[in-house]
């Protein structure tokens, strides 16, 4: 048994979403059910339910967290399910279809590497159904099957599957998301999902579990540069331990690394740690661990660690972004927020609100008039932030890439970076003033040539100064 587990890949997360009516939760249900997932006296605690309640068996009941909520027939929460397969083990983000859930959709979707979008062979494409597209898309989510559900209420007929993967298939092409696979399946019946089903003998596909075993982990982190956010600082008698988690790259002891948005450099000299036998020199992508450091630098939460020479984070205060709000009250322009990015929390406002696009249609709107955003709109816009931080294009790093704008108490949007703006005319970055600083000649001056806000030339102008004292200078 322990040869197999050691054999097994690493775990996938995968969020599914669909429309309300859709059968989404009866998909996950099923596949629970056949691949002997369910915890002991599950199928037993839904047949009471079903009982008391009058109506028929329901897998979609078995992935309800609360009573109360199976009893109401909905599910409201975002729900997290694992099961395995021989290949390895897997992590079922069940998010809400209804509007009013959205919130937990995206907080569910963020931690997710794939997703299955279920869609109705009898209804065929709702708004939500492109609704949920879309942010699948805005959340970067690459690996998309498309799960054509309840197939025999659509008679198991190959045009009504037909139908669906075209209508979804130019929806999602213009998103820029090409799903892998289009699955026809019934999760009430089980036709294609642990097993092939001879209702549909049209199609010479996966079945949907063989169809995950095929889709490729997130394996390649290891290789990328370094990015460590750090969490927290710790110091225990003389020494100081920078913790985080690895979210790409690796690090050894010896290495010469960069703290952003500042630069800093200095080497990293031990993995600290409790008992012998957690005696580590290195660390890689997906480990929690600390490191201590040369050099006694000032570091604080939400900073990011790289190695010196590998791709550097973006820095600055401005931030170009795409994001979806949620919030009851509209996103205001000038308004301030607060922006986490990573293990970042810094204040934030919309300095400019660039368009607006409908997450149904696609269709694009400018915001030259427009001065809030409202519940549900998607749109691109200029964060000015209140001080620098590091951060990445999402394109190039999820983790670092990906952030949250919080108003008051409650997570009101999320939403990626697109990437950095420059500062305004007669701005000057910290960035830019560090700059300087060390640039700054021991005696005379230092003119600084600023063009569009950017620093273009420096010239040094050197004198020597006296003290007034013979023969002493300063």
């Amino acid at each position: 048994m322990g040869k197999e587990l050691e054999q097994k890949e690493a775990g996938l997360n995968i969020v599914v979403v669909g429309h309300v009516d859709h059968g989404k939760s009866t998909v996950i249900g099923r596949l629970l059910y056949d691949t002997d997932s369910l915890p002991q006296g599950a199928i037993a605690k839904v047949e009471k339910i079903a009982h008391d309640t009058g109506k028929p068996f329901e897998y979609a009941y078995l992935l309800d967290a609360f009573e109360e909520e199976q009893q109401q027939g909905i599910t409201i929460d975002t729900t997290r399910i694992q099961f395995s397969t021989e290949k390895r083990d897997y992590v079922i983000i069940d998010a809400p279809g209804h509007k009013e859930f959205l919130k937990n959709m995206i907080s569910g979707a963020a931690g997710a590497e794939a997703a299955l979008l279920i869609v109705d062979g009898k209804q065929g494409v709702q708004e939500q159904s492109r609704r949920h597209a879309y942010m699948l898309s805005l959340l970067g989510i690459k690996k998309v099957y498309v799960v054509v559900n309840k197939m025999d209420l659509a008679g198991y007929a190959e045009t009504a599957f037909v139908k669906i993967k075209h209508e979804m298939g130019a929806f999602l092409a213009e998103l820029g998301v090409y799903p892998l696979k289009y699955i026809p399946v019934s999760g009430l019946q089980g036709d294609n999902i642990a097993t092939k089903s001879a209702e549909m003998p049209w199609y010479q596909g996966e079945t949907l579990l063989e169809a995950l075993d095929l889709l490729e982990g997130e394996s390649a982190a290891v290789d990328r540069a370094l990015r460590l956010p750090i969490q927290d600082v710790y110091k225990f008698d003389s020494r100081r331990i920078i913790a985080g988690r690895i979210e790409a790259g690796q690090l050894a002891v010896g290495d010469e690394i960069a703290i952003y948005p500042g630069g800093r450099k200095t080497k990293v000299v031990a993995f600290p740690y409790w008992q012998a036998k957690d005696k580590v020199t290195s660390a890689v992508a997906g480990a929690s661990t600390g490191i201590q450091v040369a050099d006694e630098f000032f570091n604080q939460r939400g900073e990011i660690i790289t190695r010196a020479g590998d791709t550097p984070p973006l820095t600055g205060k401005r931030l170009r972004v795409s994001l979806f709000w949620l919030g009851k009250k509209s996103l205001q322009l000038n308004r301030r927020y607060k922006l986490k990015l990573g293990t970042q929390e810094v204040e934030a406002q919309v300095e400019r609100i660039e368009k607006i696009i409908d997450a149904s249609s696609l269709d694009q709107r400018q915001a030259d008039t427009v001065k809030e955003i409202r519940l549900n709109d998607v749109a691109e816009v200029i964060l000015k932030l209140k001080e620098e931080i590091a951060f990445d294009r999402f394109q190039d790093y999820q983790a670092t890439g990906r952030f949250v704008l919080v108003d008051g108490y409650d997570v009101a949007g999320g939403g990626i970076v697109l990437g950095a703006e420059k500062e305004q005319a007669g701005e000057f970055s910290q960035k830019a003033m560090r700059y300087i600083m060390n640039h700054l000649p021991q005696n005379g001056e230092l003119i600084v040539v600023v063009k569009d806000g950017e620093i273009v030339r420096l010239e040094r102008t050197e004198r020597e100064v006296f003290s007034g004292i013979d023969g002493e200078g300063i």
